[in-house]
Order: C-alpha cells, then structure tokens, then sequence
C-alpha cells in the first residue's frame, strides 16, 4: 500500500486541503509580482538631452528649443541620447534640412529630461540609466534571476535537509514547510528591497505542498488552481503599478503582502508525504490525524507503527545511503531524465513574452493586464487537455504553438500594431499553458523525495 491509500481513508480531498490551498493560494498571488516588478520598477519613459537655458531661447516654445538643439531621426522624433554641440537656428525655417556633418552631434552632456506622464519616478530616471548606461538597467533583471538561482539551490536543499523541532513541531524553523512559508530568515531577506530575490525561489514550494496533500484524482486540479493564483498576481501588478507610479512606493507596495504570509502560512501543515519518505512518521501521523478530524473521518485510527507499514512503498522509493534508489516492477520502463531543455525553452519564452511589454503597441499597464488575463483560459484548457490527450503531447504542443506566435511577431511589420498585439497575446497564452503542463508533468514523475 501507498501513502494515497491513506489519503484515502482521511479524505483526499476534504475541508482540510481546501484550508490548505485557499493558504497557499493566498502566498502564491504575491510572487508573480516580485518575478515581473522589473517592468515597472526599471522602465524607461521617453527622454531626451537636456539643454541648457541660453538667452537666445527667450522667445522660442519648448518644441522650437528641441527642434535646434536635439537631432531628429527618420521617423520625425526626437533623439534620445544626442544633441547638437551648437543650436541649429536654421532648422526653425525648414526643419527637414538635418545637418550632415556629425561632428556637430554630441553625447548629451547635460543630463536628461523624462516623460513623467506614465511614471512619476523609475530607478532609469532616478539614476540615468540610459544611452551608455542601459546596460546596468537591464542587468537589474539579471542580478534578479541571478539571485533566483542561487536561492532555488540554497533554499531548494535548505528545505530539504533542515526537519522540524520534535521538540515544536510547528515552531519557526527552517525546514520543507517553513522554507515553503518563507518563515522569519526568509521573508526578512523576501522583505528587503536589496535582498528580496534569495527567497523568491520559494514559487515552487507551494504548488508542491498543495499537491502532496491532496488524492491523485484532485492532483491536476490542485495544481492548475495554485498555477491560476499566480495570473491573478499578474494581474493585480498591473493595478498596483497603475496606481503606484513612484518606484520606492511600488516596491513598499508589493513586498508588503508577504508579511501576510507568515500570518497565513504559519498554520499549513508539513507535507506527511514528505516526513514518511524522510522517516519522520510519528509527525506526519500527528498531521494525518488532524487531517482525519477535520474531513470527519473520526474513525481514522491507524498507529504510527501500521502507518508506516503502509506507506513502506513510500520510503522504499527515498534516499538510501545518499543515493536515490527506484525499484520499478520488472519490464516497467525507467523513469526518464528531468526535461531540463523543455523547462528552459518554458521559462525562455515565458520570460521573454512577459517582460516585453512595450513591443506590442499597448499602454504598459494594459499588456500587463492583459497578459495576466490570458493566462487565466490557457490554465483552464490544459485542465481539460492533460487529461485528453496526456502531459507529454499537450507539453509539446503549447510550445510549438509559443514558438510559431514569436516567430510570427518577427515578421509581421511594425506598423501592424494590433495584428502583433493579438498574437503576442495569444503567444503569452501558450506559453503559460507550456509552463502549467511542465508542473504537472515533473512533480508525477518522481517520488516525494525526488521532486
């Protein structure tokens, strides 16, 4: 017998793992917002060089001031990262006449001038990263996902090595339940501006701890449901950054809500799945029997030392001596390896359809909106594909169809705005559909101490 058998006498799907996923759900919103705050925390508005006032410009409107003073490219604006080094009055009489002779062109030596129509401040205007300095903008980003790696491999096996206290089970130590909470370490490092991306590694924790609790039957709904909490977070970025324009008031904004999680997430249980496959019966019997009581299954009453007769199949399937050993029935075909390359072209396309958001011809708030809301169907679809046609063609499917959508937004001009804006959408869509199935394809592939 299998750990599910006893899933199956307590309630696999009763009042007790709804409890738990209106929790983890909760948690789940906020960190998309995190993953994509670079959109707004670091766009860059419209600029220009600033010029300095010279008494020649007295008569002249602000439009006649850059006109004579900023070159202008093919398409009629404005430069954004030069200047003349000497007013070009002659332009005022015929402004199509651009000077050849770029010598007269200069690096804008005075600073900048922002459009504050969209963003009152960003960490570009804040610090000029613009022209020459783009590059430490949007390696931002990089230092982000940076973090995210390295706190993916600390916290990932921090959660896993680290038990809870026999002495207090539910106490604030660091092990699989609070790494998933992001308990007093980790929000404290989640809650400061500097530090915050370490712990956002975490976004995986709660699809998992949701899905150990729950019966194989309810296991694709479970995770498609978390996964739908997480396009909600994208959406209410677009709120938030709609409503909060200055960069320091944004980030206060967004970080805020995990001090709720710590409130909400104290009371999620440890994944019994988990302490059997660790040996920690005693404790997942305590859970399993909370469990019990709250789905009315009162005449739940198997003994630690019966339940891990159960669930022997469960610890067989663990970590012995260091070594991961899975005994498979003769014939079975082996496990296949993690789909490593299916989960970077996922993230590739995910990533970079969602932090593209000026591309499409859309107000920035919009696409972000808009994006969060496609997401929502994709999700919707996959529950009803996976169990059609399986994991594995609806994995490869949704990112081909990703890739035709990019492939397509390369060719189709420019100036086809919204024909590239609805396939951009329809693109954001696939991709967080590929994203979905590759969630639930991994965690079924591989025991509890695997995943």
């Amino acid at each position: 017998m299998k750990f599910e058998d006893l899933l199956l006498e307590i309630g696999g799907f009763g009042r007790f793992q709804i409890l738990i996923l209106a929790i983890l759900c909760l948690a789940r919103t906020n960190l998309p917002m995190h993953f994509l705050l670079h959109n707004f925390l670091a766009a860059t508005p419209s600029h220009h060089c600033a010029i300095p006032h010279r008494e020649a410009f007295v008569n002249l409107t602000r439009e006649e001031v850059l006109l004579i003073s900023i070159p202008q490219k093919p398409d009629g604006t404005f430069s954004s990262c030069e200047m003349f080094s000497q007013p070009q009055f002659h332009l005022l009489l015929n402004s199509s006449l651009q000077p050849e002779n770029k010598s007269i062109i200069q690096h804008c030596q005075h600073g900048w001038v922002y459009d504050h129509s969209q963003f009152t401040s960003t960490i570009s205007t804040q610090w000029d990263l613009v022209c020459e300095q783009r590059g430490l903008n949007q390696a931002t980003a990089t230092f982000f996902f940076i973090g995210v790696t390295v706190g993916a491999m600390v916290f990932g096996d921090l959660s896993d090595r680290f038990e809870p206290s026999q002495a207090a089970p539910q106490g604030p130590w660091l092990h699989r339940q609070n790494s998933t909470h992001m308990p007093p370490p980790a929000i404290t490092l989640h809650a400061l501006p500097a530090w915050r991306s370490p712990a956002c590694p975490n976004w995986m924790l709660p699809s998992l701890a949701g899905m150990e609790w729950v019966d194989v039957q309810h296991r694709t709904f479970t995770g498609i449901l978390i996964s739908i909490f997480w396009s909600v977070g994208n959406m209410l970025l677009a709120l938030a950054a709609y409503l909060v324009r200055e960069w320091h008031w944004l980030l206060v904004a967004v970080t805020a809500p995990c001090l709720l999680s710590i409130v909400c997430l104290w009371w999620v249980p440890e994944s019994a799945r988990w302490l059997i496959a660790k040996g920690k019966v005693k404790q997942a019997h305590r859970h399993l029997l909370r469990c019990a009581r709250m789905n009315g299954r009162k005449d739940f009453a198997v003994s630690p030392e019966g339940m891990y007769g159960k669930s022997k199949v469960d610890l067989e399937l663990g970590r012995a001596k260091g070594e991961f050993i899975l005994q498979l029935p003769e014939g079975f075909p082996s496990v296949p390896s993690p789909p490593n390359p299916c989960r970077f072209g996922v993230a590739f396309s995910y990533y970079g359809l969602s932090m593209n958001l000026t591309g499409f011809g859309l107000s920035i708030y919009f696409s972000q909106f808009v994006f969060g809301v496609i997401e929502i169907p994709a999700k919707m679809a996959m529950y009803v594909l996976v169990n059609r046609i399986g994991r594995r063609q609806s994995q490869a499917w949704t990112l081909i169809l990703a890739g035709v959508c990019i492939g397509a937004n390369i060719l189709i001009p420019k100036s086809f705005s919204s024909l590239r804006s609805v396939v951009a959408v329809l693109g954001k869509g696939c991709s967080e559909a590929a994203f979905t199935t590759v969630f639930l394809y991994t965690s079924e592939l591989y025991p509890t101490i695997l995943r």
